[in-house]
């Protein structure tokens, strides 16, 4: 009878371990975070942006406390080879940059727009100090902008170099490697988006001096256009300062209204950008500690 109760733990206990280990609901999260990333909204628009922040703030929370799972844990370090966990790390420091490169662009834009701000609540002479400060800020976005198409075409060559990766990975790669390769290339993907709405869209040199001239000829169509388009609070303010220093009719109404939208669009997204970066610099610990051990 002995003999026979132990054959049977034996045998349920055989047809326990044969179960498959079902996923830790961690797993189930971190899969649905990435999957709205991938299928949120294409437009750069600063409300399509800070809902991608929101989410990448999420994911990576998310992806924090799965890595502190010791069973996690345990299989990163035991099935990542040494190339793996390099390209894992600087992954992590690539973002952390580009995070950084966004923050500096933002405060930049803060400190110019609120110069004007300033300029105009002293109202001093007949205005040349206004349109001054106007020129100024108009000639800090244009350097601005070359120096954040100089990051976007970095981030542009991560993103394929991130791509090549993938299509060259063996069929050893861990599943918890896989996600977080996956992470990082919807992280790029998005902070790609909010670049390129500081910056606004890039134009030819040709279609740029036809579309200044625009502007200066025909403020009202340009304003009408604006509603119409998915112009944003950058571009809006832009638009305005250059028909302000060229002298042609503008609202002041409107401009007070786009320079508020502004600082509110800003300060948002120096939130979003603020927070997904303590998330990733809590990652790139967690991760660091792993592999060190």
């Amino acid at each position: 009878m002995a003999a026979i109760g132990t054959n049977t733990k034996n045998s349920q206990h055989s047809r326990h371990n044969s179960l498959p280990n079902a996923p830790h609901p961690l797993v189930s999260q971190l899969e649905e975070h990435l999957q709205r990333l991938k299928t949120s909204e294409a437009t750069i628009s600063s409300s399509s942006v800070r809902h991608k922040l929101d989410g990448l703030k999420d994911l990576h929370d998310c992806a924090n406390k799965l890595i502190q799972l010791p069973i996690e844990q345990k299989a990163l370090a035991q099935e990542c080879s040494n190339k793996q966990i390099d390209e894992l790390l600087e992954g992590s420091l690539k973002l952390l940059d580009i995070c950084s490169t966004a923050k500096d662009f933002l405060v930049q834009s803060k400190e110019n727009m609120l110069e004007i701000q300033s300029v105009i609540r002293r109202k001093r002479g007949d205005g040349s100090n206004f349109t001054a400060a106007c020129a100024e800020y108009l000639n800090s976005r244009k350097t601005m902008k070359k120096t954040m198409r100089k990051s976007l075409e970095n981030l542009k060559t991560m993103k394929n170099d991130g791509k090549a990766s993938s299509s060259s990975k063996d069929n050893n790669t861990s599943s918890m490697l896989t996600t977080f390769k996956e992470a990082e290339d919807v992280t790029l993907s998005s902070l790609e988006c909010l670049l390129l709405l500081i910056s606004g869209p890039r134009r030819s040199s040709k279609g740029s001096k036809w579309s200044l001239i625009s502007k200066l000829m025909q403020p009202k169509r340009i304003a009408c256009d604006s509603q119409e388009s998915d112009t944003n609070e950058f571009e809006k303010v832009d638009a305005d300062l250059l028909s302000l220093i060229s002298h042609k009719p503008s609202s002041t109404d409107n401009f007070q209204i786009n320079m508020e939208n502004l600082e509110m669009c800003i300060q948002n997204l120096e939130i979003g950008i603020e927070h997904l970066s303590r998330k990733l610099i809590r990652n790139r610990v967690s991760l660091l500690n792993i592999f060190n051990h």
